[in-house]
């Protein structure tokens, strides 16, 4: 029930297209399809250049819970994080992209702060837990946790297995595709909301720039 395609892929700037619909012909257990309206946000850099960050063909599939509890829920998220540099001078600099999506447990993550921390300048490091293999968490009332979607591995200097969360790319575009990575959700018994975020931090002779897009925040049922 749980076996869907579960993959994340980095390139050139890509889009995507949603519908809403029912993926499953029996109404008891049918999944929910959700389309998001994602987002995009401009920020003028310090070094003179113009960074735009996009979410587009943002959704989410919203499987009902194993044994019909409350306590379990599975939901794939799909969607394409672009980034577009324009002006000033390009060449040194570098930047990483960073998706992920901040799940919460009768904690409301639509405001202006998400766990004390304020929204649009986190990226869920503040969040109470981090997802395991398989993009599972387990929370309590009251409680966020993070998924990031990314985990890139990669020898470092010494040849040990090294781990990132981002997508590093130099030039003026770049973006991070996922298409139906697994959201899961352990232990909530109230209400569970979740919403998407891309972190860009861009690296030059200036420093080091970081902006946050958020998503809409959805329910998990």
């Amino acid at each position: 029930m749980f076996n869907r395609r579960n993959s994340a892929a980095v390139s050139g700037l890509a889009a995507a297209a949603t519908a809403i619909g029912l993926l499953s012909t029996g109404a008891a257990s049918a999944d929910t399809f959700i389309p998001l309206p994602g987002g995009e946000l401009t920020r003028e850099l310090p070094n003179g250049m113009s960074i735009t960050v996009r979410l587009v063909g943002e959704s989410a599939v919203i499987n009902p819970s194993l044994g019909s509890t409350p306590l379990h829920r599975n939901t794939w998220v799909s969607g394409t994080a672009q980034v577009e540099l324009t002006g000033g001078d390009r060449s040194s600099v570098g930047a990483k992209i960073a998706p992920g999506y901040i799940v919460g447990c009768q904690v409301d993550i639509g405001g202006g702060r998400v766990n004390g921390t304020a929204r649009g300048t986190t990226d869920g490091e503040n969040a109470s837990a981090s997802s395991t293999a398989g993009g599972r968490l387990t929370l309590g009332p009251g409680q966020t946790g993070r998924h990031m979607i990314l985990d890139l591995e990669a020898p470092d200097d010494y040849g040990d297995e090294e781990h990132s969360r981002a997508n590093s790319f130099r030039g003026p575009t770049g973006s991070v595709n996922w298409a139906d990575t697994t959201l899961a959700l352990d232990g909530c018994a109230g209400y569970a909301q979740a919403r998407a975020f891309v972190i860009v931090k861009v690296r030059g002779a200036h420093g080091v720039s970081v902006v946050t897009l958020w998503g809409q925040p959805f329910s998990l049922g």
